[in-house]
């Protein structure tokens, strides 16, 4: 079991699940205090939310690997996954991959609502087909790629309320844009792999990396006012504005040292920053809702 469970890259279906779960949060309006949201009438459709996303996300991340198996033969750091290294055969990964995408969007539709298992199943339909064969022909793939990667708090919040609102487009504009940051400074790292297989990042396209400095400045740069929205909404209060604005700042400070040294120590630590930021912000939306 344990090269079917790398399949579903667990330590990026943690993040999803994180998201999705602060959407769901959201989403539950008119509920007050951690006792109601405990209760098993909120828990158990968030339970079922969490792991219908899970199972859609795990099949998505085991179908991407089986459809980038040629590429990641050729990259040291992919070499070694299940599907290049030959410890599961493409065939098997495939039809494991459907089989949990399927589970997934029957239990968001069935133990949920139909909104929810749509969005998910838009968001497998759009990195498979959109963002995963764009990475070897543009490196806009990234801006693609994103749109997919921010929605797990819209599924959340649709799982929760039945509808999306502008809370919802709020949570999905700071993730958003945090993925920017995030895997430009993971394509610079890696930049020499990403060209071996042929999947045109940014770091790859312009190997001086001055294009990505400047990316990652300026969706670091947007997401600073963009973090702030949910206290602009009432969706938390002023511990959570000055915190999101510390937080923002610091990590434009990251991507600032990356454009003016460009070393890959500076890239690798926006990497870091990047990854501390989520849960960071996330905790703070938590414990400054209002009426909780």
């Amino acid at each position: 079991m344990r090269e079917y469970i790398e399949l579903t890259k667990p330590r990026i279906t943690w993040l999803i699940l994180m998201s999705t779960g602060i959407g769901y949060y959201f989403g539950l309006h008119g509920v007050a205090g951690w006792g109601a949201i405990l209760s098993g009438q909120v828990f158990w459709p968030l339970l079922h939310t969490v792991l219908g996303t899970g199972l859609i996300a795990s099949g998505t991340a085991a179908l991407n690997q089986w459809y980038e198996r040629d590429q990641d033969r050729k990259m040291r750091r992919t070499a070694r996954r299940p599907i290049p290294s030959g410890r599961i055969s493409a065939a098997r990964a495939f039809w494991f991959g459907v089989a949990l995408s399927a589970l997934g969007f029957l239990e968001l539709w069935l133990k949920v609502n139909l909104l929810s298992a749509v969005l998910g199943a838009l968001t497998l339909g759009a990195y498979l087909f959109l963002y995963t064969p764009l990475k070897q022909k543009s490196w806009m793939s990234t801006t693609v790629g994103a749109f997919p990667g921010a929605m797990p708090p819209i599924i959340g919040y649709a799982a929760a309320s039945g509808t999306v609102s502008a809370e919802a487009w709020v949570l999905f504009a700071i993730l958003f844009l945090w993925q920017f940051p995030h895997f430009y400074s993971i394509a610079w790292m890696y930049r020499e792999d990403y060209a071996r297989a042929g999947i045109r990042m940014l770091p790859v396209v312009e190997p001086d990396c001055k294009s990505t400095a400047r990316q990652i400045i300026l969706y670091g740069l947007i997401l600073v006012p963009v973090s702030l929205a949910p206290s602009l909404l009432g969706m938390s209060g002023r511990i959570y504005l000055i915190g999101a604005l510390l937080l923002g700042l610091y990590f434009l400070y990251s991507g600032v040292r990356v454009a003016i040294e460009r070393t890959l120590l500076r890239a690798r630590y926006v990497l870091i920053v990047s990854v501390f930021y989520l849960p960071l912000i996330y905790g703070l939306m938590l414990l400054d809702r209002p009426g909780l």
